[in-house]
């Protein structure tokens, strides 16, 4: 499900509290995006194999784990 903004020319549809907080959030999620795509290198989407593009995600993931300072979304239920 995507979450986004209303628009002015949207009709008025309502948003669950859960979506709301999520879509204040949206800041700290793109965060963690960029991230994953500048540093750790994830955009590069040229693999001969899908093997090769499991081992790339998890090296980027593994390398996501040890960055010194991640950003976080405290959720509670």
């Amino acid at each position: 499900q995507l979450i986004t903004k209303l628009k002015s020319n949207m009709k008025g549809a309502l948003m669950s509290v859960s979506d709301k907080l999520l879509l204040r959030k949206r800041a700290i999620i793109e965060t963690v995006n960029d991230e994953l795509k500048n540093i750790a290198q994830v955009e590069h989407s040229r693999h001969r194999s899908f093997e090769n593009f499991i081992v790339n995600m998890l090296g980027a993931i593994a390398a996501y784990c040890v960055f010194p300072k991640k950003p976080c979304i405290h959720v509670q239920r």
